[in-house]
């Protein structure tokens, strides 16, 4: 394991989520700062762009970056703030951010399936399907509604998200094609993000401060890391054996997976 990027301020530099951009740059969620940053590899600083209480960032079929906004909890009381997506252009010497879809309730995980579509875990109301002409499929997310819902990833025909605000931390699986069969992948307390591995296999953040691999057939699961807490995890560009964790503390980590 190693550190990628070092927080300023632990804890307030919580860095809630991540993801790279088509040119392998790192980008971060800084929750409290309110603020998405660019990193390059030394660890410094390049960009910033404001985004309030940014939750997961993307890359989308159109090599923009897309970022949840309002992962906020106090967004999940009638008449707060609107919550939604925003997206720019990370080539962009000062991007701005664009609203792509509004009126959500607290979105935190989203995830791409191979259609361009874009799945988002909000928290108060379920998954939220997203047509790229940013429409939102009522039907689809009607048969995805429930609450407490965090991290979200796509793999092969199916969508796996983590059911956070719950006592047993359940992962479920959705069917894409039948929302509403959805099952138990796993049990996992306190699981926030995650994502799907070149192998197959679940990683899964937990705040509890474990990175967890799981198998979504057999349902067995294998501590990979512990001393968190940690926030999502992303698959590495450049190795199919490395993952890039946030944490709760705000440093980043490269982790390699030994097997």
């Amino acid at each position: 394991m190693t550190t990628l990027a070092a927080a300023a301020v632990a804890f307030y530099d919580w860095a809630e989520n991540l993801g790279y951009d088509a040119q392998g740059n790192l980008w971060v969620s800084r929750l409290y700062r309110n603020v998405v940053q660019r990193y390059d590899t030394a660890g410094r600083v390049t960009a910033t762009v404001p985004v309030t209480s940014p939750g997961a960032i993307r890359l989308g079929p159109d090599h923009q970056l897309y970022v949840v906004y309002g992962d906020n909890s106090m967004n999940l009381l009638p008449g707060t703030h609107d919550s939604g997506v925003v997206r720019f252009d990370p080539t962009a010497t000062a991007p701005v951010p664009q609203t792509f879809v509004s009126g959500l309730s607290m979105p935190n995980g989203a995830a791409f399936d191979t259609a361009g579509n874009l799945y988002i875990a909000d928290t108060g109301s379920g998954v939220v399907r997203v047509r790229p002409d940013a429409t939102i499929d009522t039907d689809w997310s009607a048969q995805a509604k429930m609450f407490g819902l965090n991290g979200i990833a796509v793999a092969g025909d199916s969508i796996y998200t983590t059911l956070y605000l719950s006592s047993r931390g359940q992962i479920l699986r959705i069917p894409i094609d039948t929302p509403a069969q959805r099952t138990v992948a796993a049990d996992l307390n306190l699981s926030d993000d995650l994502a799907a591995g070149a192998d197959g296999l679940l990683y899964v953040a937990t705040t509890a401060g474990n990175l967890v691999r799981v198998d979504p057939e057999s349902h067995d699961t294998c501590t990979v890391l512990s001393g968190g807490p940690f926030a999502a995890v992303v698959s590495t560009p450049d190795s199919e054996r490395d993952l890039t964790v946030s944490t709760g503390s705000g440093d980043i980590l490269r982790v390699h997976l030994i097997s």
